[in-house]
C-alpha cells in the first residue's frame, strides 16, 4: 500500500506528485496552459459574468461598482480558492499557481487581475506574451509572479 502524495509541491529536487482539490493530482512539471486555452477559458468567464451584470444595468449606479468589484471578486476569489481556477479555467483543465507550483494568495490573485488593465492597454500584447514566452506568461502573470498550468 502506498502513501498519499504530499499536500503541497515540493520546492526542490525532482518533480513529484501532490493531491489537487477535485481528485486531480499534478506534477510540479506539469506543462503550462497555452494562449488559446487561456483565451477559451477567460471567454468562458465572461459569458459567466455577463448574465448577473446584465440583471443589474438596469441600474446605473449598481452596475457600476458591480462592474468594477464584480470581475475583480470573481477572478481573485476563485483564483486563490482551494480550486486555483475560475469557472471558465475548471472547464478547460487549467489553473493558476505561483512559480513554486503553490496556490496563489488573495492579493496576488488582485494584482494578477488588476496587472489584466495593462496587459490590455498596451494593445493587447500583455496578453499576447503568452503565446511566446517560455513560461507561456502574459505580462499580468510575470507582474503577479503567476503561472497557467494544464490538470
Amino acid at each position: 500500500m502506498s502513501a498519499a502524495p504530499p499536500a503541497m509541491p515540493p520546492q526542490y529536487g525532482a518533480p513529484q506528485a501532490y493531491a489537487q482539490p477535485g481528485g486531480y493530482v499534478a506534477t510540479a512539471a506539469q506543462p503550462y496552459a497555452g494562449f488559446w486555452m487561456r483565451v477559451g477559458a477567460h471567454l468562458l468567464d465572461i459569458l459567466i459574468l455577463i448574465i448577473p451584470l446584465a440583471l443589474l444595468s438596469f441600474v446605473p449606479l449598481i452596475n457600476f461598482v458591480a462592474g468594477l468589484v464584480g470581475p475583480w471578486l470573481y477572478f481573485a476569489l476563485q483564483e486563490s480558492s482551494e480550486y486555483q481556477c475560475t469557472l471558465g479555467k475548471r472547464v478547460l483543465k487549467i489553473y493558476v499557481t505561483d512559480m513554486q507550483g503553490r496556490r496563489i494568495s488573495f492579493g496576488q490573485a488582485t494584482g494578477r487581475h488588476f496587472g489584466k488593465i495593462v496587459s490590455a492597454i498596451i494593445l493587447g500584447i500583455g496578453y499576447m506574451m503568452a503565446g511566446f514566452t517560455e513560461k507561456k506568461q502574459g505580462l499580468h502573470d510575470i507582474m503577479a509572479g503567476t503561472l497557467v498550468k494544464r490538470r
